[in-house]
């Protein structure tokens, strides 16, 4: 499979209609037996080849009938309208799966997706407090998220929760917070106080490099 030189690192969001705790995560079943979600992250340093992709943002909203690993899932992808022509080409690229290891995130969700929709560019504002387990994104006409962090539904208190991943293909740690989703686009969907995932990572060809 190519492989070319390319880096991304930056604040990673993934949001979904499962329970706290994603399943995925544990290789079980996702909640209501389907997947509906969003995922993505703001680039603070990234490259593709020769082409810089420092502060541009990007997700893809999913559905899967089922659990991820049994495939034929729908996906929209979503660009910062600020990338010029050669930054969205990059982009589109890392996201194709062409250039990454066999069994990491991207070359993952190439087999796993089998009908992709249009893409949007459109203007994104995304506010992230990983720490805080906050994040805001508003894309407009297709889709708008918050997080949270998860509260102890007896006192009201912050309850705070880590998924570390020695192995994982999205993250190797991520903070476990509540998010309210509703997606406009070709995937529409709602939920509130469901699953969210904020974390920190550096993806490569190789895969997860932090």
């Amino acid at each position: 499979m190519a492989q070319n030189n390319w880096r991304l690192e930056g604040e990673w969001i993934k949001n979904c209609t499962c329970a706290y705790g994603c399943p995925c995560d544990f290789n079980a079943k996702p909640t209501l037996g389907h997947c509906m979600g969003l995922a993505g992250m703001r680039i603070a340093k990234g490259h593709f080849e020769n082409v810089n992709l420092d502060g541009l943002s990007f997700f893809v909203v999913v559905h899967f009938p089922g659990a991820l690993h049994e495939g034929n899932g729908q996906l929209q992808p979503i660009i910062d309208e600020k990338a010029n022509e050669s930054q969205r080409d990059a982009l589109f690229k890392i996201m194709s799966g062409q250039f990454s290891k066999e069994g990491t995130l991207f070359h993952i969700f190439s087999i796993i997706v089998t009908k992709m929709h249009d893409p949007v560019f459109a203007p994104i504002t995304f506010q992230f407090d990983k720490d805080a387990r906050k994040a805001q994104l508003n894309v407009p006409g297709v889709l708008v998220t918050s997080v949270e962090p998860i509260k102890n539904p007896v006192t009201g208190a912050e309850h705070r929760i880590k998924v570390v991943m020695p192995e994982g293909f999205e993250h190797i740690e991520g903070e476990v917070a509540s998010a309210n989703i509703q997606s406009t686009g070709a995937i529409p969907f709602q939920t509130q106080a469901t699953h969210s995932t904020l974390a920190y990572v550096v993806q490569t060809p190789d895969g997860v490099a932090a």
